[in-house]
């Protein structure tokens, strides 16, 4: 068991995807706001840095695992699309996007019904340890910002490769805590006293963003999880640090 797995939303008593699913629903409102405050907008670009990454691989049918309100799928919608010099760029792309908060994908959905996405990004409540889709049924999965809140790890990791097609791409992009000074005692500092107390104040949730400093620094990365997923059976595993390391962008093949 990995230290990010034994830290809950609320409580220590209970399930933790049952606390996760009821965290996120509690601040679904608020959480595009403070996700982009919090990290002054630099999420946006930590994102089009993964799709850059995943338009060379040029997919056809993409599962977002942890999708929560669709920032990652919609930005696949709109980078992965045929060009004048490559009109078969993202022909027929299909993303689905998966999460345990229906609150989360309820704001996905307006957000992609006001892009006039739906023909591309559909959602569905999954548990990500536990997925519904059949093996091999996807080009590429990716993730931003969600598998720390995974109740197992390696299970969830295995099942993202399980419904990966042979050949298929995972792009990842998690926190981490940055390993070099002075931006590692700056973002611990940040981490420890804005983020909580700012998070805790728009979104009303007393714990949520205390739960989220906590499984950063739980959260077993760079070499570490290369190692990991190497273990569940990921091939070509390679990882970037982005920002000075407050974000990780990792990529890996079936």
């Amino acid at each position: 068991m990995y230290k990010q797995e034994t830290i809950k939303p609320y409580s220590q008593h209970g399930e933790k995807s049952q606390q996760v699913e009821t965290m996120f629903d509690n601040i679904a409102p608020t959480y595009d706001t403070l996700n982009h405050r919090l990290s002054w907008d630099i999420d946006k670009t930590w994102r089009k840095r993964a799709i850059k990454e995943l338009r060379h691989f040029n997919p056809k049918t993409i599962l977002d695992v942890a999708t929560g309100t669709g920032d990652f799928a919609i930005l696949a919608a709109k980078k992965i699309r045929p060009t004048h010099d490559n009109p078969l760029l993202g022909k027929d792309l299909r993303i689905i996007g998966a999460d345990i908060s229906e609150g989360m994908m309820d704001i996905g959905r307006q957000k992609v019904q006001k892009k006039g996405l739906e023909d591309i990004i559909t959602f569905a409540k999954e548990d990500c340890c536990n997925l519904s889709f059949e093996e091999n049924s996807f080009d590429a999965v990716m993730a931003s910002f969600g598998i720390r809140n995974f109740q197992n790890l390696e299970k969830g990791l295995s099942e993202m490769l399980r419904v990966l097609k042979p050949g298929g791409m995972l792009c990842i992009l998690e926190l981490t805590t940055p390993v070099s000074f002075p931006m590692k005692q700056l973002f611990r500092i940040y981490s420890h006293t804005v983020l909580p107390i700012y998070g805790k104040l728009i979104s009303k949730d007393t714990s949520a963003y205390s739960y989220l400093t906590k499984t950063i620094e739980a959260f077993p990365q760079g070499e570490t999880m290369m190692e990991i997923l190497k273990g569940v059976g990921f091939k070509e595993t390679t990882f970037k640090r982005l920002t000075f390391g407050i974000c990780t962008l990792y990529i890996a093949y079936k």
